[in-house]
């Protein structure tokens, strides 16, 4: 790219259409290969409801980032087993690396809002769901 191509490019992206995600989340889309054509970054964001989770899943080549803006608790677990429980508040940051299942749950009664990244710019691509692990969080 060029400073004269500058005009082409998508430099302020308004939110996307909301869109319910494998991971059984609603997630809106900011910078995609879709909105921009974004090669290597999906950004976005989602909320956790009240008592809501995420099915366990794996993104098997992608990283993942999130930041909590708001809510009370987040628990992550991950690992090959779900074996693994983190606690997360507003202001932390999740990293989940490329091939580890995970799964996002909100106990609170307060909903938890995330700004997410991913190294997939189409994000529901890379999703392959693990059902047989649902069962391990309780």
């Amino acid at each position: 790219m060029s400073v004269s191509d500058a005009g082409d490019i998508h430099v302020v992206v308004h939110g996307q259409q909301a869109y319910r995600g494998k991971q059984g989340l609603d997630y809106t889309p900011g910078i995609s290969a879709t909105s921009v054509g974004s090669r290597a970054l999906w950004l976005g964001a989602v909320t956790i409801p009240p008592g809501g989770r995420t099915k366990a899943h794996v993104h098997e080549q992608h990283e993942s980032a999130f930041y909590l803006v708001s809510g009370e608790e987040v628990e992550l677990w991950i690992g090959n087993a779900l074996e693994h429980r983190h606690l997360a508040h507003p202001g932390d940051y999740l990293y989940i690396p490329p091939g580890i299942p995970h799964v996002a749950v909100n106990r609170t009664p307060v909903p938890a809002f995330f700004v997410g990244a991913r190294t997939d710019p189409s994000e529901q691509e890379s999703v392959v769901m693990t059902p047989n692990l649902d069962g391990l969080v309780p």
